[in-house]
């Protein structure tokens, strides 16, 4: 019975569906008594106030994740300005283990995913991701091996047992350090080990509300002059950010759009390093690498909870129309119950008569 409730919510029909979806309401209306549409109404208003409430938390934490992507930045920028002045102030080659490029016979991936569900096509989209990308590696001749971090691609992987994973990781709710820093030791014992000679890192980058990307990023080796750069060697520069602020107007939830961009200081050319130049690096580089595994983690939360609100959206918007759908249907039934009871009358006051 409750298939054939749900097949009545199809949106703008092809004629073949709409022949079908009037047969099945029909069918419906014969089959379903008043007690089961009213129950199906109740049932479908309570998952419409569910639905409204998640799609309320999500858009909360996803104004909060957006701020922490963004008070982050000026902490990266500010990093990377550092690495370049060292690197600019160099006379001569240094050797650095996490700058080190040799050649690629085998990468890590670190696939990064949501820790839960109903969020659309958001863990889809990731998984699908690093699927190309192994398949491509596979046709080049690279071996491979996964990091996975979040439970949905934790699980994931699991059920693939013919897929190599290194190590699985969960992310908390909120990232902090202590999760980017777990990420970045164990890709940076796999690096430096030469266990891997190449560490990409595939995260779903936060573009809007209703937009999210799965983008790979060449994690390791890193550049010397702190950039990270994807796959094909473009370097990707993140200090525009574009803000969303989410407002409510005539209690309906709206989104108002800023473009924030990201002060970052300059450093004066005369100045001077006292320590040696790769005791510097050693420290920084390490230091960066954390903070790019953070910055992935938090535009990855950031886009989970943005697809959550869309998903939640979506299902309240159905669940108006298919709660209008059975109101039209429990209407109809009633109407012609009563009719049938009102000729009923009629048939029995004219037999008397």
């Amino acid at each position: 019975m409750s298939s054939t409730m749900w097949a009545t919510t199809s949106a703008k029909p092809t004629p073949l569906s709409a022949k079908a979806s009037s047969r099945r309401s029909s069918l419906c209306i014969v089959r379903c008594s008043l007690r089961d549409l009213r129950d199906r109404i109740s049932s479908v208003k309570n998952t419409q106030k569910i639905t409204e409430a998640m799609k309320l938390v999500a858009a909360a934490k996803v104004r909060r994740a957006q701020e922490a992507v963004v008070s982050g930045r000026p902490f990266s920028e500010a990093l990377v300005d550092v690495l370049f002045n060292i690197n600019e102030q160099l006379d001569i080659d240094i050797d650095v283990p996490l700058t080190r490029v040799r050649p690629v016979k085998k990468v890590a991936l670190v696939v990064v995913t949501g820790e839960r569900g109903l969020c659309g096509a958001f863990n889809n989209n990731i998984i699908r991701k690093a699927e190309q990308r192994m398949e491509q590696l596979k046709q080049l001749g690279i071996e491979y091996t996964v990091v996975s971090v979040g439970k949905k691609g934790n699980s994931y992987f699991q059920r693939r047992p013919y897929i190599p994973v290194d190590r699985f990781l969960e992310s908390a709710s909120l990232p902090t350090t202590k999760d980017a820093q777990a990420i970045a030791d164990d890709v940076f014992s796999l690096f430096v080990s030469e266990e891997v000679d190449k560490v990409e890192l595939l995260y779903t980058k936060f573009v809007s509300l209703v937009k999210s990307d799965p983008v790979i990023h060449t994690l390791l080796p890193l550049s010397p002059k702190g950039e990270i750069c994807d796959v094909n060697g473009v370097c990707v520069d993140a200090a525009e950010d574009e803000l969303f602020r989410l407002t409510t107007k005539e209690g309906k939830l709206t989104v108002e759009r800023d473009t924030v961009r990201t002060q970052t200081t300059s450093f004066s050319p005369i100045l001077q390093f006292e320590q040696d130049p790769v005791q510097i690096l050693d420290a920084l580089l390490p230091l960066y690498l954390n903070s790019q595994i953070l910055r992935a983690l938090q535009e990855s939360l950031a886009s989970e909870l943005a697809a959550r609100m869309s998903a939640m959206s979506s299902a309240s918007d159905n669940a108006v129309e298919l709660k209008k759908t059975l109101s039209i249907l429990y209407n109809r039934q009633r109407q012609a119950k009563i009719t049938g009871e009102i000729l009923e009358i009629v048939a029995g006051a004219n037999a008397l008569a």
